[in-house]
């Protein structure tokens, strides 16, 4: 959802209202701070204004034990089940979880049928 507000060109406050209680995985950070990392020159101070807003908007849940616990949990059930599943996706999901928190996200089936799981898909 952040990456296609950032792509749209259109302010943080568009896609998130005022009731909302949004947070992001601290891996979630990670990510964004990847698309600058890697931005060209062009691009790269817009996209280093936009995750700074983002940062300064939005609190970042951290990665702690009991996210680990989730995270054990959701790695046990994909490893199972054999439907892997990307890495920082896990983490996310496993984030949300703890923190008893909706997953926001474009890609719905990057975490579809994870346990405990509460996903809104945009």
């Amino acid at each position: 959802m952040l990456i296609d507000a950032e792509r749209d060109d259109e302010a943080l406050d568009q896609r998130i209202g005022d009731r909302d209680d949004v947070a992001i995985a601290a891996v979630t950070a990670a990510e964004l701070l990847v698309g600058v990392e890697l931005a060209d020159k062009r691009r790269r101070e817009r996209r280093e204004r936009y995750v700074a807003d983002v940062f300064a908007t939005i609190p970042i849940e951290s990665y702690d034990l009991h996210v680990a616990r989730a995270h054990a949990r959701l790695l046990a059930h994909v490893r199972r089940s054999g439907t892997p599943r990307g890495a920082h996706d896990l983490i996310i999901a496993a984030t949300a979880i703890a923190r008893e928190r909706e997953v926001v996200s474009a890609d719905a089936n990057a975490f579809e049928g994870l346990p405990g799981v509460v996903l809104r898909a945009v």
